[in-house]
């Protein structure tokens, strides 16, 4: 969960940064969807191996989500608001993916040790 945590940790900063750029209608879920990801921070902090998943299908979400958006699209592709377009790549697509790939490399581990302790008892 070490290579997580710090990734889930980027994300809440990029996202409390980008609370106030979007659209206010959407402000609960923007403030929920931030909410899931600080509890999933917590939750990989005291490594807890149920929040992996829950990582995965997240990000899936947000990186699905930000695709079908032809607003975030356009702002991503115009790049103005300058600001808007960073947030929205950083944490839309890079962070994401890296916590997609993170949470697989860590899964994975956690998944072999698990298959090393039971064959040597």
């Amino acid at each position: 969960m070490s290579k997580v945590v710090p990734v889930l940790i980027a994300i809440s900063i990029i996202g409390i940064l980008g609370l106030p750029l979007g659209d206010p209608k959407f402000i609960a879920v923007a403030l929920a969807l931030e909410a899931s990801f600080v509890g999933l921070t917590i939750l990989s902090i005291k490594k807890i191996i149920y929040a992996l998943i829950p990582n995965i299908v997240i990000a899936g979400i947000v990186i699905s989500g930000n695709t079908l958006s032809p607003v975030h699209i356009n702002i991503m592709l115009s790049l103005n608001p300058i600001y808007n377009a960073i947030i929205l790549l950083i944490g839309g697509y890079i962070l994401q993916a890296l916590l997609v790939v993170t949470t697989i490399v860590e899964y994975r581990k956690i998944k072999q040790t698990r298959i090393k302790n039971t064959r040597y008892t």
